[in-house]
C-alpha cells in the first residue's frame, strides 16, 4: 500500500511598504499585520528618532543641517525586527523608551530632512529588509517612493487631522487636542515639504483611508491584500 505525503509549499516572502502620516495607525496595523502572517517587521521612523536621540545627547545642534551631517555616521543603531517585542538599541544602548519623549518627537522632522542622515538610514532600512527570508513589512514616509521602490505591495494609510490628532491624544495623558492637532499638520508640512525623500503616496500604493474604520478593520483590510500579494507570487 503506497502513502502520498503532501507537501506544503511555504508563503513567498513578501516585502510590504506602509507609508503615511503620523497617527493613521501604521505601527499597530503594521506589527499586527506582521505577527499575523510570520513577517518580520521594521519601523523606520524609530530609526530617526533614536539618531537624533543620540544628537541631542551627544550635544550636535540639530538645527546646524552641517553638524548634524557630520555627525550622521557616528551612533551604532540596530534594529530588532520581532513584530511582538521590536528593539531598538544606540551604542548598545536600549533607547525604546527614550525616543518617544516629547523633545525627541519635536526635533526629529529637523535630523530627518539632513540628506546625510536619511542616506545612512535608508541604507540600514535597504540591509534590514533584504536580510528579512521570509519577507517584511516596513513602515515610514518614504518606504515604497524612496526606501524600497520595488517592493511588492505598497500600501498609503490617511485618515482626517481630526481622527489622527484624537487618536494621538489618546495615547498621552492629559495632551491637548488641538495642540496635538496643530503639531501633527505641523510635521506634516515638515514631512511632505522636505527635499530629500519627502512623505508621499507612492504612484502604485493602494490607498487606506483609516477615518472611519476600527484599528481591527485596518488589519483585517491590509492582511488580505497581502495574502493576495502572496498567492500572486
Amino acid at each position: 500500500m503506497s502513502t502520498t505525503v503532501e507537501t506544503r509549499t511555504a508563503p513567498a516572502a513578501v516585502i510590504v511598504a506602509i507609508d503615511g502620516p503620523s497617527g493613521t495607525g501604521k505601527s499597530s496595523t503594521s506589527k499586527a499585520v506582521a505577527a499575523q502572517l510570520g513577517l518580520s517587521y521594521l519601523d523606520t521612523g524609530a530609526q530617526y528618532r533614536a539618531i537624533t536621540w543620540w544628537m541631542l545627547n551627544n550635544g550636535i545642534d540639530v538645527q546646524d543641517a552641517m553638524e548634524v551631517a557630520t555627525a550622521a555616521a557616528k551612533p551604532v543603531i540596530v534594529s530588532g525586527t520581532d513584530p511582538a517585542a521590536p528593539t531598538i538599541t544606540v551604542d548598545g544602548e536600549d533607547a525604546s523608551g527614550p525616543i518617544r519623549t516629547q523633545e525627541v518627537t519635536s526635533r526629529v522632522s529637523a535630523v530627518s530632512a539632513v540628506p546625510e542622515v536619511r542616506t545612512r538610514i535608508t541604507e540600514l532600512q535597504r540591509t534590514i529588509a533584504a536580510a528579512a527570508e521570509r519577507g517584511i513589512v516596513v513602515e515610514g514616509r518614504d518606504i515604497g517612493t524612496t526606501v524600497l521602490p520595488d517592493a511588492d505591495l505598497k500600501i498609503f494609510l490617511t485618515a482626517s487631522p481630526e481622527a489622527r490628532a484624537a487618536r494621538r491624544s489618546g495615547e498621552v495623558k492629559g495632551s491637548d487636542l488641538a495642540a496635538t492637532k496643530e503639531a501633527l499638520i505641523k510635521r506634516d508640512a515638515a514631512d511632505s515639504g522636505r527635499k530629500t525623500s519627502p512623505l508621499a503616496k507612492a504612484d502604485n500604493a493602494v490607498e487606506v483611508d483609516t477615518t472611519e474604520l476600527t484599528l481591527q478593520q485596518v488589519i483585517e483590510c491590509v492582511v488580505t491584500l497581502v495574502e493576495e500579494k502572496r498567492a500572486a507570487k
